[in-house]
């Protein structure tokens, strides 16, 4: 068994697989496509690296060993206390970039990577890792126990075994004292909880979103920005709780991904606030097509209700002539939706079949007679008879 996994995301392999795509569900998290691999020069040693760990957890570490190392090598790193066990996952020029991306200061003190992990570094590794998820089932029915108001999301063990990552959601303060000398006591470990949220809960499991692709949380973002209600209402969406919430049960990071453009788009458009007067009725706002420039709006009158559409232009032109106590002769626009479905019933040339056939038609139908086969005539009879 090597210490070498697949250059893609990092996923662990036999060398009977080194040449061979990454394995599905190996749970790379948050991975950076290197652009700038085809100018690596050959031999180059990089003086730092970045590291993956579990899921997101990811840390910069300094080559102080000058080793030739690569992406996807399992290295051996600093820990306190300890040594962890991970996999590099970019070298090169980015390194830099990603720092300014982190906000980790480029004369920062940074932790060392001790050499590429050996045969029994990596067997111990996994040992570990086949420990989480019955520590994480253990840990949760303690904390029950001890009456705790928090949830154990996940648990990861340090490469040596010595040390284990509690990631716990919490609504309030918890004092998890005790817990922490309850699980040191039933693992044999040093015990560090870190606390999480919904969001990150959401990133560190992983999953498949609406849209049919991976969690965006667990595949590129890394700062979670706050996202309200107002963000799909400018986005003229239906404030349906279900449609609207992520995986994590708060609202989806995809909500701002657009929020820019239509608060753009939106800046010269009046407030469909304000009622619009006219001498055929009053007209109440309805929706609003921001890119098409579009202002539907509901007009009331004794004799009908009809849906049209004003560019906002117009809009303010009857807002402001209601300002002044005066009320429009016309709207001056064209009844979209009432075209449409005159357009729509001109060019579908169809007719009407309902009645046409009758549903007993096949109830009293008279059974042809049995055709009666003539029994073809044996000429050697005739023969023996003659």
């Amino acid at each position: 068994m090597s210490s070498r996994v697949d250059n893609t995301c990092g996923c662990y392999e036999n060398r009977a697989h080194a040449n061979r795509e990454c394995l599905s569900g190996c749970g790379a998290k948050l991975n950076v496509h290197n652009y700038m691999y085809k100018f690596a020069q050959p031999g180059a040693i990089n003086e730092i690296v970045e590291v993956r760990f579990k899921n997101t957890r990811k840390g910069f570490y300094r080559n102080v060993n000058q080793l030739n190392l690569r992406v996807g090598d399992i290295v051996a790193v600093e820990a306190s206390p300890g040594h962890d066990i991970g996999v590099i996952t970019l070298t090169g020029e980015l390194i830099k970039e990603q720092m300014k991306k982190y906000k980790v200061p480029t004369g920062a003190e940074l932790k060392k990577v001790y050499r590429k992990a050996k045969p029994a570094d990596v067997e111990k590794w996994e040992e570990a890792k086949e420990l989480e998820h019955e520590t994480m089932i253990e840990s949760r029915k303690i904390a029950r126990d001890l009456k705790l108001e928090m949830k154990i999301g996940d648990v990861e063990y340090q490469g040596d075994r010595t040390k284990a990552i509690f990631y716990y959601i919490a609504e309030d303060r918890v004092d998890f004292r005790q817990l922490i000398k309850v699980l040191a006591e039933r693992f044999r470990i040093r015990v560090e909880m870190k606390q999480i949220g919904a969001r990150q809960e959401a990133g560190l499991i992983g999953g498949i979103g609406s849209c049919g692709r991976e969690l965006c949380c667990s595949t590129w973002i890394s700062d979670f920005v706050s996202v309200t209600t107002n963000a799909a209402r400018v986005q003229q969406l239906s404030l349906n709780p279900q449609k609207l919430a992520g995986q994590c049960g708060k609202l989806k990071c995809c909500l701002n991904y657009e929020l820019d453009s239509y608060l753009d788009a939106q800046r010269d458009f009046p407030s469909s606030e304000i009622e619009l007067k006219c001498k055929q009725g009053t007209a109440y706002h309805q929706k609003t097509d921001v890119f098409k420039r579009q202002m539907y709006y509901l007009a009331t009158s004794e004799n009908n209700s009809s849906l049209i559409a004003l560019s906002p232009e117009r809009v303010r032109e009857i807002q402001r002539a209601n300002q002044k106590g005066k009320e429009v002769d016309t709207w001056n626009a064209i009844d979209l939706e009432q075209t449409k479905t005159t357009r729509k019933a001109k060019d579908l040339d169809y007719t009407n079949s309902v009645g046409t056939e009758s549903l007993t038609r096949f109830d009293n139908k008279k059974k042809s007679p049995k055709k009666r086969h003539k029994k073809r005539r044996n000429p050697r009879r005739n023969e023996n008879r003659n």
